[in-house]
């Protein structure tokens, strides 16, 4: 029953793909649903984009090992920097009306940054994805007797299909009935374990002595990986193209704006529910947590619980995940095309060309990451190296060049350099803090000596031809 209903699920999705397709016209309409999106689909879309494996399986094992703490990155930080980005971010870019965050190096800095960020991001997404499919293989194996390699393969189809077919649109319109599966599951589910707990209380009072402790201890060192778990996701997400490619779908800037608030909100409340539902199934089921903590959740559900939470719960985690990884699917495929492609063909090809680029990078992206998937099996690591590569080499440039007139390109390029050795360099030592957070700050220097050393030329500003 459980599984008929999955397979149902599935279906749906893969239908609501193929009736999207006929939306889809040119490249604008694949990367960014041409900019029609309202104000539910915006937000909806947004929220799912990170609500994926590591919010419902990575931070829930993180928390009840580490209490609040562990779990600054994601919930958190995710919902710090759809507020930063709607706050700070959105509105210059929004105005440049561009397809890809490279386009937005390339309109700032020009060509050769527009390159280099384009091929620092790409590679980031092969992880991000592998960690979702992961995820997925991980639920089928649980619900049916399908090997992991198995389960890798097929996510992998099924998500590929109803991307390929509808990109963007797609992708919106399933992450509207995505996220209303994921809250009304959650919540479900939340209700259920404070029922039989009978009450909220006892949960919470089960919990560790100092898991509810937000700030960190009172010396610097803990101040500063403290910091440094919340830029993982809260500033090192701003540069993706992910959250861009979804913000600027929006129908208007306004709207925009608005989602990202709403989407924040919503990550953080909605992102508290696995942490609780987590504690609530270790204090009832103390035995299911000693197996394996990544898979509390699922094993409970599946055991102590009716045939509707079932089909519910395990359409919510599917779904969270399914979004996660089709916006990873697209968001490499657009800069691929658009930013690495596009400038070395572009004036030979038609538009119609590019949308089977598009579609081609996408087949091609899926492949890198089942690959990878099968490789290397931690969700929780596989993430969260994403974000901090685009925090030690994107960042940096991306604000400067929004918010600082002088900043010039051998400044960016210095930076995205730079902050990137810095980072591999410093990996290699034990050291006390995030080796991102001293990462950054080399980034941030290169980019002020690189713009004062080498300052923006008066009679080439990028600027200008547009």
């Amino acid at each position: 029953m459980l599984i008929t209903a999955i397979i149902i699920y599935l279906l749906i999705t893969v239908a609501i793909g193929a009736w999207s397709s006929k939306l889809v016209k040119n490249s604008n309409d694949f990367v960014l649903a041409g900019r029609q999106l309202p104000l539910f689909l915006s937000a909806s879309a947004l929220f799912a984009t990170w609500f994926g494996s590591e919010t419902i399986f990575g931070a829930s094992s993180e928390y009840l090992e580490h209490g609040l703490q562990g779990v600054m990155e994601d919930p958190f930080g995710g919902a710090l920097c759809l507020v930063l980005f709607g706050a700070f971010f959105l509105r210059p870019m929004y105005r440049m009306n561009v397809l890809t965050l490279g386009d937005v190096y390339k309109k700032i800095f020009g060509k050769r940054v527009e390159f280099f960020a384009s091929v620092f991001m790409v590679p980031v997404y092969f992880g991000y994805v592998a960690a979702q499919l992961v995820a997925m293989a991980l639920i089928f194996s649980t619900v049916t007797d399908l090997s992991i390699p198995h389960g890798i393969m097929i996510s992998a189809v099924v998500v590929v299909f109803y991307t390929f077919l509808g990109g963007m649109w797609a992708i919106s319109i399933t992450d509207f009935i995505q996220t209303t599966l994921i809250v009304v599951g959650l919540v479900w589910v939340a209700v259920l374990v404070a029922q039989k707990a009978g009450g909220v209380m006892p949960i919470l009072e089960s919990a560790p002595k100092g898991s509810f402790q937000f700030f960190p201890n009172p010396d610097p060192i803990s101040w500063l990986n403290y910091l440094g778990a919340w830029m993982v996701l809260g500033l090192g997400s701003i540069p993706s193209q992910d959250i861009y490619q979804r913000v600027m779908s929006s129908k208007s800037e306004k709207v925009a704006v608005q989602s990202t608030y709403l989407a924040g909100g919503f990550y953080v409340t909605i992102g508290l529910l696995p942490l609780f539902i987590a504690l609530g199934a270790k204090f009832l089921y103390p035995e299911i947590y000693l197996e394996n903590k990544q898979l509390l959740l699922p094993e409970m559900v599946l055991r102590h619980s009716g045939m509707h939470v079932q089909i519910l719960f395990f359409g919510a985690l599917i779904s969270a995940i399914m979004s996660t990884t089709s916006s990873g699917l697209l968001a490499p495929s657009a800069i691929l095309s658009e930013n690495i492609i596009k400038p070395y063909f572009g004036s030979r090809l038609k538009e119609k060309y590019f949308l089977w680029i598009l579609r081609g990078n996408i087949v091609a992206v899926a492949l890198i990451a089942t690959v990878m998937a099968q490789w290397k099996t931690n969700i929780y690591e596989l993430v969260a190296g994403a974000s901090i590569l685009l925090l030690v080499s994107l960042f940096v440039p991306l604000t400067a060049g929004l918010y600082w007139k002088k900043a010039s390109e051998m400044g960016a390029l210095m930076s995205i350099v730079f902050g990137m050795i810095a980072y591999l360099v410093l990996e290699m030592f034990e050291l006390p803090i995030y080796t991102h957070v001293p990462a950054l700050c080399v980034s941030a220097v290169a980019m002020i000596v690189g713009t004062l050393i080498f300052p923006k030329n008066k009679y080439h500003a990028p600027l200008s031809h547009h």
